[in-house]
Formats: C-alpha cells, structure tokens, sequence
C-alpha cells in the first residue's frame, strides 16, 4: 500500500467517524483549514472544511495554515502507530509549521 493510499484510509476513516457521530462533526464543522504534508521531495495537500477533508492532492500547497514536516518512513511509523506523535515531535523526526493546536485537535478525530 502507497502512502497515498494509507492517508486516503485515513481520510476515510475521519468520514466515516463524522458521519456516525454528531458531536465530533459539530466539533470541527467551524473550521476551514489547508494542511501540507512535506516529505522533503514531494509531498501531499488537503483541505478541511465543513467537517470533511477535501482536495486530497499529491502536492504541496505554497501556503498552507499548517505544514507537517516529516520522512516518509517517519510518516508511515505515524500511520502504523509505532511511532508516537509526541515522541515524533519531541525528537524532531516531525516539524510543523503553523499552530500545533489545530493538529493535535485533528489528532483525536482519527
């Protein structure tokens, strides 16, 4: 399975979840973000709005509210959860640009 392919099942899994539970739908349904994904040599883009991730692309946007950083490996120990998102900021193996806020409130949704 492609990396692509690994963020596209998250995306559905983030669906799914907002589509089964209301609460977490009004949670996010106010907020309208872009979000990077820089693996270095490429990368991937998305947009948030109305509690649904759109605009999956294989690009990176030149500006973005929030850019994560990361190697693909390091990405895909993130996906797997053999790598720890806090561990992975905590050692660097991850930078992101913008507020740490909106990703670590995206974080509980998936």
């Amino acid at each position: 399975m492609t990396t692509q392919d690994r963020i596209q099942n998250l995306i559905d899994k983030f669906h799914g979840k907002m589509d089964r539970d209301e609460a977490a739908r009004n949670e996010v349904a106010h907020l309208a973000k872009t979000f990077n994904i820089d693996l270095g040599d490429g990368g991937y883009s998305l947009r948030l709005a109305d509690a649904r991730i759109v605009d999956f692309k294989d690009e990176v946007l030149p500006a973005a509210d929030v850019t994560l950083s990361v190697s693909e490996a390091d990405l895909n120990a993130l996906i797997d959860g053999t790598l720890r998102p806090m561990k992975a900021y905590i050692t660097k193996k991850i930078r992101i640009d913008g507020r740490l806020e909106d990703m670590m409130f995206l974080k509980k949704f998936f």
